[in-house]
C-alpha cells in the first residue's frame, strides 16, 4: 500500500495546462507531487478532503513587487492568503540589487516609498544572491523568482546622471547583469517612465539586453508610455526583443487616458503580428482599472535628475518649478502625463509615509484645501512636505479595455502590487489582496469571460513557461508540490479601494513545496519557501 506525506482527496482537478479537469487525489512525497489518480487505497500522514473544491497548481505572479517589503513582511499574508506561491519579482526596472557604494544611498531613497516603514533595511548587500541570501535566512513562505531592474543597474554604475552611458559605463552594466544571470535570475526588467530608465535610449537598452540572448533569459518592460505613445512605445519593447531574439513580456498592459481607451485592441494585433515573425512576445494584466505607483511618477524626468534631493531643491526653487508646471500643464513633458491625462481628481494618494491624514485623498481634495488657483504651485509645496514620500492610486484605465487584454490568449494575469498586512496600514491598491481570486470569481464565475481551466492557465503554466520557471506551474508527477484549494462557487476579492485590507473568500488551503501554509486564511506558522534560480 503506498504512502504519502499529504493526500488532496476528492477534488476537481485543474492541473494548469487549459485542458478540461477532471476529479481524482494529489499524493505528496516530501517537496513534490508523486501520485496523480485515484488513491483511495493509499495512506497518508496528513489527508487534506478537497470534495466539491478545485485543486490547481500554485499561482505564478509574474509582476509584482514583493521583494521590496518581504524581509518586514516574510509570510507575504497578502500574497498567501489568495493563493500565489510563487513570486517574480525585480519587475519595472526597480530590483533589490545590485547595489554599489557610491550610489547606495540614491536608490535607498528612492525604493523608500515602496519598503515598510517600520523595518530596518540596512542595506549591506551589494549583489542580488547577498540580498536574497538575507531574505532565506529569515525565511520566505512563498518561493520567489528574481529579475534584475534595469533602473537599478543604471543606479549602480552612474546614479541618476541623465546622459547617455559611455561605453565603459555600458560594458559595467553589461558585467553586472551577466554576473546576476550567472548566478540564476530569470532575466531583465526596466521601468521607462521611472528615471534613471526614462533617460535609457532604446539603442542603449537594445545592447543591455543582448547580454540575455546566450542565457535565453526574458526582457519583461513597463514600456515608456502607455497613453498618448503607447503604440510607438509597444513597437520599441518589440524591436528589442527581435534584435536580439529573446522573449519580450509587456507588463501590465493598458491604455491609460480617456482618449487612448480602445489602443489595446491594435497593440495586441502588433502583439499577434511580431509572434507571427517569430517574437516570442507576450504580455500580462491586472484585474482591475486602476493603476498605482509612486508619486514622482507625475513628474517630468528632469525633475528627478541627480536623485531625490536634488528633485527637492528642484521643487522648492521657483524657475524649476514654473518649468515643470509648464511641462506637465502644456503636455510637452515627454513621459507619461497623468495629470492632464486623468486629472487630478482622478489620482488618489494610497500612502503617506510623513502624513497618513493625506491617505485616500485625491490630489484635488489636496489642492483645493491650500491654493486652488495655484494647483501646481499646491502640489509642488505639498511634496515638499511629505518629501515625494507617498504612492498614489490612478483612475484613468477603461473596464472594456481590461476585459480585452484578460481575455486575449497573449496575456497572463499579474498583480503588480507590494506585499502588505492589515498592520501596514495605508489604502493600498486592492491588487495586493485580491487580483486572483477576483480573476475567478469576477471574470470567470460571475463574466463567463474565460473558462476556469484557460484562467488558472494564465496564472499557473504559462508564467512559468515565459519566465523560465521549471517544475512548478503544473499538477505534475516529479513537479514541485505547489497546490492550492480552493471553492469556485464562493471564490472572490474582498479589498476594495476603500478599504483594501481585507483577505479573500474561497481560499480553502495552499500548499508550498509540500507544506501546507494556509488553511482558510490562518496561517500555520511555516516558511517553507524559497529562491528560484533559473540555472
Amino acid at each position: 500500500m503506498k504512502s504519502f506525506d499529504l493526500i488532496i482527496r476528492n477534488g476537481y482537478i485543474c492541473d494548469g495546462t487549459g485542458n478540461p479537469s477532471r476529479h481524482g487525489d494529489v499524493g505528496i512525497v516530501g517537496d513534490r507531487i508523486e501520485a496523480i489518480g485515484r488513491l483511495a487505497d493509499a495512506t497518508a500522514k496528513e489527508t487534506v478532503d478537497a470534495s466539491g473544491k478545485v485543486v490547481a497548481p500554485g499561482f505564478i505572479d509574474m509582476h509584482n513587487h514583493v521583494d521590496h517589503a518581504v524581509l518586514a513582511f516574510p509570510d507575504a499574508e497578502s500574497y498567501i492568503m489568495q493563493g500565489v506561491t510563487t513570486s517574480v519579482v525585480g519587475n519595472c526596472g526597480l530590483s533589490m540589487a545590485p547595489v554599489s557604494d557610491a550610489h547606495r544611498d540614491e536608490v535607498r531613497k528612492y525604493l523608500k516609498p515602496f519598503l515598510d516603514k517600520e523595518f530596518d533595511y540596512g542595506w549591506e548587500w551589494s549583489t542580488l544572491t547577498e540580498f536574497f541570501t538575507r531574505v532565506r535566512n529569515s525565511g520566505t513562505i512563498l518561493n520567489i523568482a528574481p529579475l534584475v531592474g534595469q533602473g537599478t543597474l543604471r543606479i549602480a554604475v552612474k546614479g541618476f546622471e541623465p546622459s547617455p552611458a559611455t561605453g565603459a559605463e555600458m560594458a559595467r552594466m553589461k558585467e553586472l547583469l551577466r554576473e546576476e544571470l550567472e548566478q540564476g535570475a530569470f532575466g531583465l526588467s526596466s521601468g521607462l517612465i521611472y528615471p534613471p530608465g526614462s533617460y535609457t535610449t532604446e539603442r542603449e537598452l537594445t545592447e543591455l539586453a543582448s547580454v540575455l540572448t546566450p542565457f535565453g533569459a526574458v526582457y519583461a518592460t513597463h514600456i515608456r508610455n502607455e497613453g498618448d505613445r503607447l503604440i510607438e512605445s509597444v513597437d520599441e519593447a518589440i524591436a528589442i526583443g527581435e534584435a536580439n531574439r529573446i522573449p519580450v513580456e509587456i507588463s501590465h498592459h493598458k491604455a491609460a487616458g480617456r482618449v487612448n481607451w480602445g489602443k489595446v485592441n491594435a497593440t495586441l494585433r502588433i502583439m499577434e503580428q511580431a509572434r507571427a515573425r517569430g517574437v516570442d512576445v507576450t504580455c500580462d494584466v491586472y484585474p482591475y482599472p486602476a493603476a498605482m505607483t509612486t508619486i514622482t511618477a507625475l513628474l517630468p524626468s528632469q525633475a528627478l535628475e541627480g536623485g531625490i534631493g536634488e528633485m527637492l531643491r528642484r521643487l522648492a526653487d521657483p524657475a524649476s518649478r514654473t518649468q515643470l508646471a509648464a511641462a506637465i500643464g502644456d503636455g510637452t513633458m515627454k513621459e507619461e502625463n497623468w495629470i492632464r491625462g486623468i486629472g487630478w481628481k482622478n489620482i488618489v494618494i494610497a500612502e503617506c509615509r510623513a502624513a497618513s491624514r493625506y491617505d485616500g485623498m485625491s490630489l484635488e481634495q489636496i489642492i483645493a484645501g491650500r491654493k486652488p488657483e495655484d494647483p501646481f504651485g499646491s502640489f509642488f509645496d505639498w511634496l515638499l512636505e511629505v518629501k515625494a514620500e507617498a504612492t498614489m492610486v490612478l483612475f484613468g484605465m477603461d473596464e472594456e479595455d481590461v476585459r480585452t487584454v484578460i481575455a486575449h490568449p497573449l496575456s497572463a494575469v499579474i498583480s503588480d502590487s507590494w506585499v502588505t498586512a492589515p498592520r501596514a496600514g495605508g489604502r493600498p491598491h486592492p491588487r495586493g489582496y485580491g487580483s486572483f481570486p477576483r480573476l475567478l470569481g469576477k471574470y470567470v464565475r460571475e463574466e463567463k469571460l474565460l473558462s476556469l481551466e484557460d484562467a488558472i492557465r494564465k496564472i499557473t503554466s504559462m508564467p512559468a513557461s515565459k519566465i523560465g520557471i521549471r517544475d512548478r506551474g503544473l499538477l505534475r508527477e516529479g513537479f514541485f508540490a505547489d497546490v492550492v484549494v480552493f471553492d469556485a462557487a464562493t471564490i472572490t476579492d474582498k479589498a476594495t479601494f476603500t478599504n483594501p485590507h481585507q483577505y479573500p473568500e474561497g481560499i480553502e488551503h495552499v500548499v508550498v513545496n509540500g507544506r501546507i501554509v494556509v488553511t482558510r486564511n490562518t496561517l500555520h506558522g511555516v516558511r517553507p519557501g524559497t529562491i528560484l534560480r533559473r540555472i
